[in-house]
Order: structure tokens, then C-alpha cells, then sequence
């Protein structure tokens, strides 16, 4: 490999990379396991550079090589796992084998269906019936009380509709850091759905980790126009974070996913 060819995969992983970091805390339900599976997808690539396939986008060909290696080892659920990831275990593992995956990739990664199935390996076909199925069996699964903290009323609306249609209840609608983290206490959320930056200027992310202070085990999904605010690499970062504009399918996937992690109490038998 020439020294051109190594700048130009590095300059193309590099692009992608924070979006399979992403993914992959999404998948396993934990910053450290997610990143994890991410460096060791960067091994496979420096190991066999050949293992990044050309023939596809940059997106689609550095989560392939993740997914060779995450099929490779089983999709593994650890025993070791506590807190919220550790909830999540016993529900992940009565899904049907691939729909997290082809979900994930298909509302929060934005892939057709046809590049999840280059990903995965599997048919357009295959992918079409994961997705569904995986819709199917998380709203089985669990339900619960949401929490929103957004300053644009038309936004609100519409996460509070969405929300509410997917069969969970919503305990409120905050504007700013401070009534958001009043509405926490008055009403303690399984979820909570946030904005990074608030009406009057207050901070989403302050007010997410004051309350998180409190109920540690609380899942969060991030929504924002402002997505490399939370894709640094630096300190923790959120399993979900949705991009403004987004689409009703990727909030209502990452709710579903994101209840894989909600306290005890509000699942479902």
C-alpha cells in the first residue's frame, strides 16, 4: 500500500468513525464495550487494509469489517454488565437474531435497506424483515413514562405525539435547564428525550446530567441540529443522538432501543 492510498483509508475512516462509535454504543448498550468493538475494527483495517471494501461508501465499508468481527463473536450479551446495560441483557437476548442491528442501521445510521444488507451480508429481502420484526418485538417489550426537554413547541408536539402513539406515557414538556430539572423530580422519567441547546439559552446537556445525578440509570436520546457537539470522543458520550432534521421512524427506533435500558419497574412480562 503506498503512502497516498494509506492517507486517503485513513481520511476516509476518520470521516465515518464517529458514527460507528455511535452504533456501537447504540448496539451494546455501553460507551466502553461500544468503543471496544470499535478499535478492534480499526485493528482488522490496519491488519488487512483489503478488508475495507472499496466497492462501497466509506459508512457502509468500515461497519462491515465491525460487523464481520461482531458476528465472529456472537454478538456476545456479557454476564458482567451492571446497571443499565446490564437490564438490557435478559431483553436483548429473546430478540431475533440481526434486527438491533439492521434497525440501528437502517433509522439511526440513515443506510438503505440495501446497504444494511451489504453490511450485514445478508438480502435487501432479509433486511426488510428484520426491520419489521425488530419494530414488532420492542414494542412488546417494554413501555414506559418519557421525559422531553425541548424549546421549539412545534418539536415538542411532535415528540409528544410520537411518543405517545408508541403507547408510553409522557410525563412533561420542559423549555429550559432549570424546569427540566424540576419536572425530573416531580415526575421521575424512565426516558428522557433532550435538546442540547434551550430557550433561554440554557444547556440540555447540564440539565440531562443534574438529573442523571439523581436517577443515574435514566436512558437519554439526544436530538439536536448541533450532533458533532456530542461525537468528540471526549469524556461520556450518549448511546442515541439524533440529527435535526430527523424523520418519525429514527425517534421511534431509538425510543424502542433506548427502553431496552429503563429501569425494571416499567417492563413488560
Amino acid at each position: 500500500m503506498t503512502e497516498r492510498s494509506g492517507g486517503d483509508l485513513a481520511s476516509k475512516v476518520g470521516s465515518t468513525l464517529p458514527y460507528l462509535r455511535r452504533y456501537a454504543r447504540a448496539l451494546t448498550g455501553s460507551q466502553q464495550r461500544g468503543d471496544q468493538y470499535a478499535m478492534a475494527t480499526l485493528e482488522a483495517i490496519l491488519g488487512d487494509p483489503s478488508s475495507f471494501d472499496a466497492s462501497l461508501s466509506s459508512k457502509c465499508a468500515l461497519f462491515k469489517v465491525f460487523h464481520s468481527i461482531w458476528v465472529t463473536t456472537g454478538a456476545p450479551l456479557s454476564e458482567d454488565e451492571t446497571g443499565l446495560a446490564g437490564k438490557a441483557q435478559g431483553h436483548m437476548s429473546r430478540l431475533t437474531s440481526g434486527t438491533r442491528e439492521a434497525l440501528l442501521l437502517h433509522t439511526i445510521e440513515e443506510l438503505s435497506f440495501a446497504e444494511v444488507g451489504a453490511v450485514m451480508d445478508v438480502s435487501t429481502s432479509e433486511v426488510e424483515q428484520l426491520v419489521t420484526i425488530a419494530y414488532a418485538e420492542m414494542a412488546q417489550s417494554v413501555s414506559g413514562r418519557v421525559m422531553i426537554i425541548e424549546d421549539e413547541a412545534i418539536i415538542a408536539v411532535d415528540l409528544e405525539a410520537i411518543t405517545a402513539e408508541m403507547g408510553h406515557k409522557v410525563t412533561g414538556v420542559a423549555r429550559t435547564e432549570t424546569a427540566a430539572i424540576d419536572l425530573a423530580k416531580r415526575e421521575k422519567p424512565d426516558l428522557i428525550l433532550s435538546d442540547i441547546q434551550l430557550a433561554d439559552n440554557s444547556s440540555g446537556i447540564d440539565a440531562v446530567n443534574s438529573i442523571l445525578t439523581n436517577q443515574p440509570d435514566t436512558p437519554v436520546i439526544f436530538i439536536t441540529a448541533f450532533p458533532e457537539r456530542l461525537l468528540t470522543g471526549e469524556g461520556p458520550e450518549p448511546a442515541f443522538l439524533i440529527s435535526k432534521p430527523y424523520t418519525e421512524e429514527q425517534v421511534r427506533s431509538a425510543i424502542s432501543q433506548a427502553m431496552f435500558f429503563s429501569s425494571t419497574e416499567t417492563l413488560k412480562a
